[in-house]
């Protein structure tokens, strides 16, 4: 296997969401390796400028307005789509957020159709209407943007995490339905992540907390995700459908740090005792010194 089977050359993409965000580096990431693309948003003047970045370094991108919560509007967005590149090789649904946080018992009914319209039932529809176009020609790729919070449910991100948890299971549905179709569906659930929309986070006392939650100890930048999603657009991945696949430094899988101390702590104790305990810890304490040497 060469570099070349990381190449998107040849290959149309629909990104959504690509005005910023995760959704805009996906877009500039494709575009470097050589896909044509259709960047769809709801903000058009940022959609402009995303495009204006691809067609000046020699690529092609076409701008495209939608609301992705009308139903309407992405039945015309993917066939202005269809018209304007010939065929859709790649789907990635990236629009998508919290819209707010909330507890679950004071959010509003328009809320939580707001939150769930947003996040799991545009994607439904992308997929349904791409979806269809891809199995008639016998192959295609579909990338959904999960979250963390799939494998980390947040308090007051209720209705979010049911969302995504939602777009996961209905990644593994479509693989196994479109699997013998040449069709492959696979989700990338990145962590939290530095973007406008989580800029109130980024920005407050409470970023270093997140920050040392996480095992790499960072918040994720936008690029982190662009080298998984071109891989699973690109032949490289030929093989690889159904998963979900983590960018989130570890925190799916880590436990609060005070946790983590505690139980390293009992850990010893009952284990191998206190003597046994000290004498790895100045071992320890000796490794950290030599290295900061």
């Amino acid at each position: 296997m060469g570099p070349e089977m990381f190449s998107l050359e040849g290959k149309a993409a629909l990104v959504t969401g690509a005005s910023r965000g995760i959704g805009e580096a996906i877009a500039l990431g494709y575009a470097a390796a050589g896909a044509e693309l259709a960047l769809v948003a709801r903000s058009f003047p940022e959609l402009e400028a995303t495009a204006a970045r691809i067609e000046a370094s020699g690529g092609r991108a076409v701008p495209l307005r939608c609301d992705v919560t009308s139903a309407d509007e992405i039945a015309d967005c993917v066939g202005e789509a269809l018209e304007a590149l010939g065929r859709i090789d790649v789907l990635v649904n990236n629009a998508g957020g919290p819209v707010f946080n909330a507890p679950f018992l004071a959010t509003r009914e328009e809320g939580l159709e707001k939150v769930i319209d947003l996040n799991l039932t545009s994607v439904l529809r992308f997929c349904q209407r791409v979806g269809a176009h891809m199995v008639e020609r016998g192959r295609g790729s579909i990338i959904n943007i999960g979250s963390v919070a799939t494998f980390r449910p947040w308090p007051a991100l209720t209705a979010y995490t049911v969302a995504k948890a939602g777009v996961a299971s209905l990644t593994q549905a479509l693989a196994q339905e479109w699997g013998r179709d040449g069709v492959r569906v696979n989700t990338i659930s990145p962590g939290w992540n530095d973007t406008a929309i989580n800029r109130a986070f980024t920005e407050s006392s409470a970023a270093a907390t997140i920050a040392a939650d996480v095992p790499m100890g960072r918040w994720g930048e936008t690029d982190d995700v662009v080298g998984a999603a071109v891989w699973l657009a690109s032949d490289a991945s030929s093989y690889v459908t159904g998963a979900n696949i983590p960018v989130d430094g570890g925190l799916g899988v880590a436990v609060p740090e005070d946790w983590r101390s505690l139980r390293i702590e009992q850990t010893w104790a009952t284990t191998v005792g206190d003597g046994a305990r000290e004498a790895h810890t100045n071992g320890s304490m000796r490794h950290t010194a030599q290295c900061q040497a």
